[in-house]
Formats: C-alpha cells, structure tokens, sequence
C-alpha cells in the first residue's frame, strides 16, 4: 500500500508539473528565489551556505553505528516485545525461566542484522569514496591545483579535459575549441551516448586556458536555484558592468563527459546534492517486501492471541487457586508478595501468572523468524551473484544483489518499467538494408531455391579491407551492392554520393584515424555506410565539403543547407559541381514522396514495397532524393531566402515556404534501412515475462515514432492487437476527451467477447486445480484415437510422435494475441497524471497489454511507477541505465540497473544491477519464483514448528494448576530455534526448488501464483498455525496418556515431570524433522546433512549438556529411551502426525495437481530416462513482419549542426585558399528552426492502422 506521504507527494509533483506545462511555475515551489554566485571568491559564496561537492550515501560512522543501528532495530515491533521479555523474566516473583532463554536469541538476531547492516554500509562508503576521491583541478591564486571533488565548491573555477566526467553544474567560460564550442556525452544523464554541443559567451571564451586571466574573472552570476529539469537553466552573467543572458547551451552539467574538446574551463553553478544529476536521484526510500508488511500483520495477530492464552490462563489459575489451590499452601506454599486471603491471594496470584505465561509462551512469536528470514535472504543474494548464465563476457560483468531484502519481492512482479535507450537498445545504429533505383539490397538470396538465407552471428559479411578507409566493425552481407558500386553503376554511385554529402557530420583525425562526430546515431550509421563502400567523407569548411569517391577526391561547393526539424521531417543541402547544380535531400518516406515529381511510377511502386517489407521487419527507414536545379532559378530562390532568413516576422513560416519551393520535383533515389539494434534476447525475454503475466511498460525520452518501432521490435506491439491508441494532445481537456473516448473503445471492443471469455478468477482457479494444460495448442479431442496413450502428466490422449517434453505456457494462444496498445506522449502525461486524470488514464492503461511513455521526464517515469503503486496494489520493477532513470528505480519496488555502460548512477541506485536485459527474464523467473516459492515454504514451515512446540506448554496448564510450570527443560526451551531446528529450515529456504531452472524458464506461468500470493497468505498462515495446533496436541496428549501412572518392567515409577518432557521434546524434534523432510523438494548433500545431522546433534548434545555440563535434566532421556513404551509411544505418534499429511498431498497431487506438480512429474520422468528434451519454449520470432509502420529517420533531438557549420563557428580553419575552392564566404543558410510548423503541415491527426506515420528522434 503506497504511503501517505509518496500519495501526497505524488499528487504534489502532479500539480507542479501541471502548472509547469502552463508556464505558471510559481515561486511558491521554491524556498529561494534566486540563487548568486560570484566567480573566484569563496568569501562571498560561503554567506549563502550553498551545498559542497561532497555526496554522502552512507547511514553510519564509527561512533554512531552502535546507537543508530540499535535504535533502528528496536523500532522494529518484535525486537522491543522481546526486549520487554527479557526485562519481564529479570522479575524472580513472575520469571519460571532463566533470561538467557531470551537473551541468547536476542543478542544473536542484533548482532547478526548489526553485521549485515554495517556490510551495507560499507559497501556505500567505499562507493562514495570513490567519487569523493576523484580529481580535478581548479583555478587558485592564478595557477592550476588538482584537489578532490569534494573540495570543489560554489564559485570555483575548475577545469575539465577530454574523456573526463564533469564534477559539479558549471557554467562554461573558454575552450580549446574554435568559438567557444566544446562537446559533450550525456550517457551518465539519459543513456544518450550520441554528442550534444555547448557553447560559452564569446566574451569569456577569448581568455582561454590563461589561468592569470581566469583567476581574474570576478563575474556575478544571478540564476535559478537547484531543480531537476535537465534541458532547463535561466541565469545571467554580470561582468565588467555588462549583462549576459545564459541559457542551457551555455552550462554542463555533472556526470557529462568532456568529448573531442581538449580542455575547457568552468565556474561551479551547482555542487554536490544540489546538482540537477543528484536532484534526479530522488529520495531513497525503505523498501519492503509484500511478505514483510504481512508478517508485520500476522505478528500483531499472534501477540493478541498469546495475549488471549495468557488471559485465558489467569482466569484459570485464579479459579484453581480459589478453588483448590489454597488447600495447598502447606506443600506449595504461597509467595510472601501474595496475600493470605483466599480470593484476594488468588487475584494477586493470577495476575502474575499472566506475566509469567506471556514468558513461557512467547516463542510462539518467533524471534529466531528474522534472524532466519535474514539468513536466508543473504544466502540467496549470494546464488544471484554467483550465477553464470547471469555473466556476460563482453563486459566482463555479472548480475549483482545490491540489497539482501527484497529477493522473494522478485518471484511476485506485475509491471515492469524499462527504459528504452541503453536498457532495451544497444543505441548503436546499423546500416542493414537498402532500396536502389527499384533494387533492393542487403538479403542473402540461395541461387538455387531463390529463398532468402537468415543471416546468423556465423554468416561471414563482405570483405571491404581494401578499401583504406574502411571500419572492421562494418557489416553488411550482399555482395551485389558492392559488385555494383565496383562496377561503377550510376544509381547506385548517385545514392551513396548523396549519403556522404547529405549531412551535418563533423570529420575529426584521431591518432591518425579518420572518426565522424554526429549529433544522431542514425546519422553516423548512414555515412559510415557511404565510407566502407568507398564515398569517404573527408572534411568540411563552411562553403564546401570534400569527399573521396573510389581512391578520388571531389570537390564541392556547399551553397545552402536546409537542416532538418521536427515538423520538416527532412533534410537538404544544395551543392555545386563545375556547372552542376544539384539538390540532395533525405527524409521520412511520406515527406519525400510527396514532393516527388511524376513519372518513375515504376521505381515508386517498387521503392514503396521495399519500405513496407523494411518497416515491416522493425528498421527505421529514409527515402533519398534529388532535383537538379537551373541557376537562374537558384539565384532568384536565394534572394528570396535571405530576405526570409532575415526578416523579424514569422520568420520560421517564410523560410519553410520557401524551402517548400525548391524541395519539389524531386527524383528518387532510393531508401535506406537501419536498425536499431536491441539487446542481445530482448524479443525473447519481453515474450516470456509476458506470458508470466507481467505487464510491461516502456517510459522513454524519445520521439514517439521511434518508441513504437521498438516496441514492434522487440514484441511490445504486434500486428494481432486489435488496436494501439495513441494519446497526444497538449490541453487537459483534449487528453481527457482522449482517454474516455479510448475507454469506450475498449469498452465497446470488449462487450461482444464478455460472454466468451473467461474470467481470470475461473482461469486462475483452473491453474491452481491443475486443470490447465502444459500445451495448450493441442487441446483435449472428444474421443480418445485407438492408437494413442493417455499422457500420465496432462492427462489426455498424446500423439506418440510428440516430444515427451513439450514446452509451452499454460495459457491459450488467445491470451498472448490480441488486446490494446497505449502509446503516450510526455506533454500528454503531463495532464493525464494530474490529480483530476490519473485514475482515468489508469482505467485505460491498465486494460491495455502494452504501454508506452515517449518523451517523458525523470520525474515523470517516478509518477508513473507510484500512480501503479497507489492504485493497483501490484510489485512494481523498474529497470534503466541512466541517471534519468534513477527516480523510477528508486520509486519502484525493486529497482534495476543496467550495468557495462557509460553512466552507472543507475546501478548506483538499484537493488539489483544486471549486465543485459535478457538477465531479467532468469532473475525473475528462476530465482526471483525460487526466492519467493523458498521463503514461503520457509515461513509455512517455521510457523507450523513453533506452534507445534509452544503450545505443549498449553497443554501442560491444565495438569500444573495453571502454574506457568514449563514442560520442557529450559536449556532446550532456548536452542530449540536456535539448534535443533534451525539448520534443516536454512537449508530448506536457500536450496529447494519444485522445479529446476530449466522449466523455470519453460514454463511462464509458473510465476503466476506470485501475483496472487497464493503461497503464503493470511489463509496458508493459519492452516499452519492449526497443523501446530494439532501436532502440539498429540504431542501432548499420546505421551501423556502412554506415561501418566506407568510402571517401567523392573518396577520403576515413569510418570515424573522431567522424563515425560524429555519424552515429548525428543518426539517433537523427530516430527518436525520428519516434517521438513517431507516438505524438502529438492535434496542436496546439504538438506541431507542438515536434517539427519540436526536429528542426530539433539542426542548428542542432550547428552552432552545434562551429562557433562550437568543439567537439571539429567538422566531423563536415558532412562526413557531404554524402555520399549518410548520407542512405541514415538512411534504411534510420528505415524498419527504424518500419516494424514502424507494422504492429503497425495490425494491433491493425483486429483488435482497444479502446473508446478505436473511440470515436476515430468521432470522427474525425463530424468528417470536419463535424458534431454529438445523442445524449444514457443515465443515469438524476433523478426516477424509487421504492418507497415514508418519510423522514418531519427535525426537528433534538437536541431543538427547546420547553422554553426555554415557559420563557420564550428570550424578549426577557414577553406583553403590556394584557390582548390575559391567559393564566396557569402553563402545562404536556413533552417526552419526548432519546433517551427513552417505553415504548411497540419497537426499530426490519428490514422486508421496500417496507415503510414513517419516520425523522428
């Protein structure tokens, strides 16, 4: 249950970002109102008090660990009840038992919690100390010192150098870089490992790296103060009586990595936890499982009924007392607290029974439970760690448990929360296949059948070594493309030239290597294609570009660039040739084919097929284009452009007319097609969790259009959904006309079926009563074939030619097919999350099988994940790799981090880190269902024992006056949890399995029963408890019957005190062993050791302790142990105990097994036969053909490079003047600017599906 607190904090945050969406972000959000720094003097900054670099995460020191730790655990309810006890059992007139009874198990759950907890908090000391420690120099007295990060302060003037992270939020003054440019990666911030670029004032960027000159910067700067919007910064600079506007492209801020920029110099804006990356961090939060917050409920249940015996006992003893036992003062005489009178002597005499009892008969709230339950978490934890199939090479990295918590919350996950860059992608674009002049490229066709061959990791891909230029990390299959472009074929040379010319990339010489620097990954993939094919790219100046064609240099004249935006979905350059003039233009397939001109209706129609078999397969595709222009033509359309590009009204809607002139009549080229390649598995992994049950959602920074060609490629969205709505309205009003409208849709869709669907309570009810079958695709025939055999595992009549181990899921062909898909965008969530929408988008989304967020914030993702939280009651896992990621991981009730990137603030975060997606389909159904399935069986178990053993005291009141006399010996009363019993249930929680790993993975739906907490509830607790119940009263009962008056054959007395409790302790011990043997799943030498030995160590150290130590009980198990009545009465009662138990799981196993009895039948069948199936888990294909669904190309977010490169500002050196290319410096520029909607484009609209939508990152 979601707490006050995070409901009115998410509610909170919903109207702030609300208001925000509106621009009415009042101050009333902010305790400052500004914030003022002055450059090089800590004196002046040091006034406001503003945060250090020093980031703390760690809970203790030395000398405060001991009394916070304690006084963290005894807020705990069940260590202050039994410190209450152990005060209580110091008092001689109410103790019957020794404080060590309760001291021992006490002292030893402290301690142990104290150790892990001090673990913990070392590993945060070390973490934090590591990025403590890291260096960086600042500016002092005019000279360069290397100091730690965490002496970096406000107003200090640090510099950074290439390949370096970023220590605080700074403001950016100079860098090596020509007019104050420098570029940075933000994969530690978003994931994006793509270069974005900052630029300082060009007033501060003239004094360089000359520290005398940057140690005399004294600037004021006035900003806003620290907020965790990422894209967000307002501030100004006041400088030799000047002000300066300072915006976001102006600031880096920490986590960033310095890139292709030598040094750069920067006056500390934000430190520490006041930084926009640490603000994104969220708030740590205590996180417990499902089965903790029940246990919290089933420990207050079981105090009340102690607290009910106990009453129930004085009432009782009061009676004895005034009834009988007054008439024996003489032999037990009265204590001299205790009045003489009879009824006031009994009063006073029950009442400090009451006490005494709560003593005796507190074990039956187990203090060994937590110690246990901590034990067991930590053993599974290290299984986590130390699993291969969890390892992954590449990185040299494994799965890791960061918390030793929260491992049976993994066995119970509903929704999954990922991110899609870094997490879901590798965000490494690949040039795959392509379309040229009606041709399509890039599959391998078999000369003999004509059948397309897959291409597979042992494919073995074209040899372009030849070429100089040439990347070994390139791949590509079909030689005829690179037979034709050997062959000098026209359309095929025109279409790389336009790769290699049509761009905004950046040429860089590495170490005498030749590296691009693009602001999109898509972008990259395209001219890197056009250099493994030999169009090499080679360098730019503002008015040319030179690239190299087969071993030959070409020059060109760049005249105009018409860079790309999000409305215009395209891009253009115009360049010149000699006398040609020509445009080249590359866009999204709809944008370009309709400003094609007519004819080529053939190469069109062709063309479009290749698109939708592209689109189809999940690649993101481009059109090419392009039109020869006269120049008389060009020359009037110029003119007309700069007056456009100067004008100071509506000057985005002239310039986009006017590129609405000259990007028409345009001839194709072709189209390319690229992926974007996902994670080794995730189709797989996505498949099985989905058929496990668990919803999965995508809540990612990109465009729209690029999420849902993801999501078809890893299976998120598939061609048999009945619909997938989109939500992209920018009012409150419109998104709620929106999702009702999509709520009575699903309504609508779903009446007709109503009759004939089941509902999920009769489908989980079949699961439970075994009724489901393990294959579903072959359903029971009405009549058995005379030929075939009935399967003994599913029950119905089996084709012989089968596999005897058919893998599958529980669940019909129905369930994984079908349904509705959400996809939603950010400035839409905005609103849907407000407080006045959030239950009507959660109606929606919550009957969809997918969703996806596009374009949301981090803050954004946390919401998301507590709106879950707050009204589905369900687990929630969240997974990234991010620093944008971090506030959902934290929000979640099990976080994930991605590690082997760039950015590990996410690990940083998480509970559990992973080096692949793919490891999350093993972490949760392996030992995530273990862990849960473990621990359940655990506390069923452990309950069942103590109960068992604590209520024989019950039993004894009745035959002791209600003295609070116990039955057993004290010494076994305090190490019966600790050592007799303690070792088997251990193993039991760390080592059993009703199924292996393998049919984990085979077999979904055996995560099902999770969901519901079917193994352990309030229901399973007290069957427990009653199976206590009554094994504590045969206990009782059978040797009391067998001893009370008996006679021994030599003529000795048996029915004293001390033999018949040795009598029932030793009967207890071998009925619980007996018990977890048969609960024991899963033998290993351990289980055999641990049980056998247990049952063995308890004769041995009776023995031991009442012979050697000298215990009050000495003699009584060794003279009852040499009767025959011993041995019969142990007998008779083990055969009572477990004989109804051993007739009720076989009746239930035979009449109604669940999946997890039938899958382990048919395990234990095929390892009887001693060998292995072949059969493969049907899960959908990874490369399944989609409707056509157009992502078109993912340029980058914001504008590319297009104005600093005609500019000129983003240059090393001006063109050569030795007349190669003496082109005029006055050269045009447009662009239609960001966000602009160039008057000609109508708002987006909803399609019908299989309409084409093409889109962009």
């Amino acid at each position: 249950m979601a707490s006050r607190e995070s409901v009115e904090w998410m509610a909170s945050m919903s109207e702030q970002l609300w208001r925000a969406s509106e621009g009415c972000l009042s101050e009333d959000y902010r305790v400052e109102t500004e914030r003022r720094i002055k450059a090089n003097n800590r004196q002046y900054n040091s006034e406001f008090n503003y945060a250090n670099n020093y980031i703390k995460t760690s809970k203790y020191t030395v000398l405060t660990f001991l009394p916070l730790n304690l006084f963290e655990q005894f807020q705990r309810l069940a260590n202050f009840y039994f410190l209450c006890l152990l005060v209580l059992q110091m008092i001689p007139a109410i103790s019957s038992l020794t404080p060590i009874t309760t001291a021992v198990p006490l002292i030893g759950v402290l301690a142990l919690t104290a150790i892990k907890d001090a673990y913990d908090d070392y590993q945060r000391h070390q973490s934090d100390s590591q990025v403590n420690n890291r260096r960086s120099k600042a500016v002092r007295n005019g000279v360069l010192e290397e100091e730690r990060w965490a002496q970096v302060q406000v107003g200090d003037v640090i510099r950074m150098e290439n390949d370096q992270f970023v220590a605080a939020d700074v403001l950016l003054l100079s860098t090596s870089e020509p007019n104050g440019l420098c570029y940075i990666e933000t994969a530690e911030l978003d994931g994006e490992t793509n270069l974005k670029c900052r630029q300082c004032l060009t007033e501060t960027a003239e004094m360089g790296q000359n520290d005398a000159l940057v140690w005399a910067f004294d600037g004021q700067i006035i900003c806003e103060t620290p907020n965790n919007l990422l894209n967000k910064f307002e501030g100004t600079l006041i400088w030799k009586n000047k002000r300066y506007s300072l915006d976001n492209d102006k600031v880096v801020l920490r986590g960033c990595i310095l890139r292709n920029t030598n040094w750069c110099y920067g006056v500390v804006l934000f430190a520490g936890k006041d930084t926009k990356l640490m603000q994104n961090s969220g708030k740590t939060k205590f996180k417990r499982t499902s089965i903790d917050r029940l246990l919290n409920f089933i420990i207050i249940g079981i105090v009340f009924f102690l607290l009910s015996m106990c009453l129930f006992c004085t009432i009782a003893c009061g009676i004895w007392e005034s009834i009988t036992g007054q008439y024996f003062k003489v032999y037990l005489p009265w204590d001299t607290l205790v009045p003489s009178d009879p009824i006031a002597g009994a009063t006073v005499i029950a009442l400090l029974v009451f006490f005494s009892y709560a003593i005796v008969l507190n074990t039956v709230v187990p203090i060994s439970l937590y110690v246990s339950v901590e034990v067991i978490r930590f053993a599974q934890s290290f299984l986590i760690n130390w699993d291969e199939h969890m390892h992954y090479e590449k990185t040299g990295t494994s799965a890791r448990a960061r918390t030793t918590t929260l491992n049976e919350e993994l066995g119970q996950i509903e929704y999954i929360f990922s991110d899609k860059t870094g997490t879901l992608t590798q965000n490494i674009m690949t040039f795959n296949k392509c379309s040229i002049a009606g041709r399509s490229y890039g599959d391998i066709v078999d000369e003999r059948t004509g059948e397309t061959i897959e291409i597979t990791e042992q494919t073995t891909p074209l040899d372009f070594s030849s070429n100089p230029n040439y990347e070994p990390e390139f791949k590509f299959y079909d030689s005829t493309l690179l037979d034709a472009v050997r062959n000098n074929q026209e359309e095929v040379h025109s279409f790389f030239k336009l790769l290699a010319l049509c761009h905004t990339v950046m040429p860089e010489d590495k170490n005498g290597k030749l590296e691009y620097q693009a602001q999109s990954p898509d972008e990259a993939a395209l001219v890197s294609a056009a250099r493994n094919f030999g169009f090499v790219f080679k360098e730019r100046s503002p008015n040319s570009i030179t690239i190299d064609v087969q071993g030959q240099p070409e020059g060109y004249e760049l005249l105009c660039i018409l860079d790309f935006n999000n409305v215009r979905k395209r891009m253009s350059v115009i360049l010149r040739k000699g006398r040609q003039l020509r445009l080249y233009c590359k866009g999204a397939d709809n944008v370009i084919y309709e400003r094609l001109k007519c004819g080529s209706e053939e190469i069109k129609s062709k063309t479009q097929e290749h698109l939708n078999k592209f689109a189809g397969e999940g690649l993101r595709t481009l059109c090419l284009a392009i039109r020869d222009l006269d120049e008389d033509f060009f020359n009037d359309w110029k003119h007309r452009h700069q007056e456009a590009a100067v004008s100071m009204d509506n000057r985005d809607e002239k310039l986009d007319a006017i590129y609405e002139e000259i990007e028409k009549d345009m001839t194709l080229l072709g189209a390319t097609a690229i992926e974007d390649k996902l994670q080794d598995g995730v189709p797989q992994t996505i498949a099985n969790l989905s058929l496990a049950g668990i919803k999965i959602w995508v809540l990612t920074g990109d465009k729209q259009e690029t999420a849902i060609n993801i999501g078809y490629s890893c299976q998120l969205l598939t061609d048999e959904m009945l619909d997938i709505f989109t939500v992209d309205s920018h009012t409150h009003e419109e998104v709620e006309n929106q999702l009702t409208q999509l709520r009575d849709s699903i309504h609508r869709a779903a009446a007709p079926s109503s009759a004939n669907s089941q509902p999920l309570d009769s489908q989980h009810n079949q699961m439970t009563s075994g009724s489901l079958q393990l294959n579903p695709s072959h359903q029971t025939p009405p009549s058995p074939h005379p030929n075939y055999d009935v399967n003994v595992v599913t029950f119905r009549w089996d084709d012989p030619s089968e596999s005897d181990f058919n893998h599958g899921s529980s669940i019909d062909d129905s369930d994984c097919n079908g349904g509705f898909a959400l996809v939603i965008n950010g400035h839409s969530l905005v609103h849907a999350l407000h407080p006045q929408l959030e239950q009507l988008f959660l109606d929606v989304a919550s009957q969809c099988k997918s969703v996806i967020c596009c374009r949301v914030t981090p803050l954004q993702k946390a919401m998301v994940v507590e709106i879950i939280k707050k009204y589905k009651k369900a687990a929630t896992l969240a997974i990234g790799d991010g620093a944008n990621d971090v506030s959902m991981i934290k929000a979640a009730h099990i976080g994930v981090g991605i590690s082997g990137q760039e950015g590990m603030q996410a690990v940083l975060a998480s509970d559990y880190s992973l080096p692949q997606f793919r490891f999350l389909e093993r972490l949760l159904l392996v030992h995530g269902r273990w862990s849960y399935y473990r621990m359940c069986k655990f506390l069923r178990y452990f309950f069942y024992k103590n109960f068992a053993f604590t209520l024989c005291h019950f039993w004894f009141a009745f035959f002791c006056g209600f003295s609070a006399q116990t039955v057993f010996d004290p010494m076994f009363i305090s190490v019966y949890n600790l050592c007799y019993t303690s070792l088997p249930v251990l193993a039991l929680g760390v080592f059993d399995q009703d199924v292996n790993d393998r049919n984990s993975l085979s077999y979904p739906k055996l995560y099902s029963p999770g969901h519901k907490n079917l193994l352990f509830n309030l229901k399973e607790f007290l069957r427990s408890a009653l199976h206590g119940f009554f094994t504590s009263c045969v206990l009782f009962c059978i040797p009391y019957g067998t001893y009370k008056d008996g006679v021994s054959p030599d003529g000795h007395i048996l029915s004293d005190h001390m033999l018949f409790g040795s009598v029932v302790a030793t009967i207890l011990v071998i009925v619980v062993t007996a018990q977890i043997a048969l609960d024991t799943s899963y033998w290993t030498f351990v289980n055999h050791i641990t049980i056998w030995g247990s049952l063995i160590s308890y004769f041995i150290l009776q023995f031991f302790y009442n012979h050697v130590v000298g215990g009050s009980y000495v003699g009584s198990l060794t003279k009852a142990m040499s009767g025959a009545t011993f041995w019969f009465t142990t007998l008779l009662t083990v055969i009572i105990l477990m004989l109804p138990v051993l007739a009720w799981r076989f009746y239930f196993v035979d009449v109604r097994p669940t999946l997890s009895d039938r899958v382990r039948l048919k395990q234990r069948l095929a390892s009887l036969r001693s060998r292995q199936s072949q059969d493969v888990l049907r899960t959908p294909s990874t490369r399944k053909t989609r409707r056509s669904i157009r992502s078109g190309y993912a340029f980058a977010h914001q504008e590319g490079f297009g104005r600093l490169i005609t500019s000129g500002k983003i240059m090393r050196k001006l063109p050569r003047t030795n007349g190669d290319f003496p082109f005029s410096m006055n050269i045009g520029f447009g662009t239609g600017g960001s966000g602009s909607s160039g008057g000609l484009q109508s708002p987006r609209k909803s399609k019908p599906q299989g309409a084409s939508s093409s889109g962009d990152v």
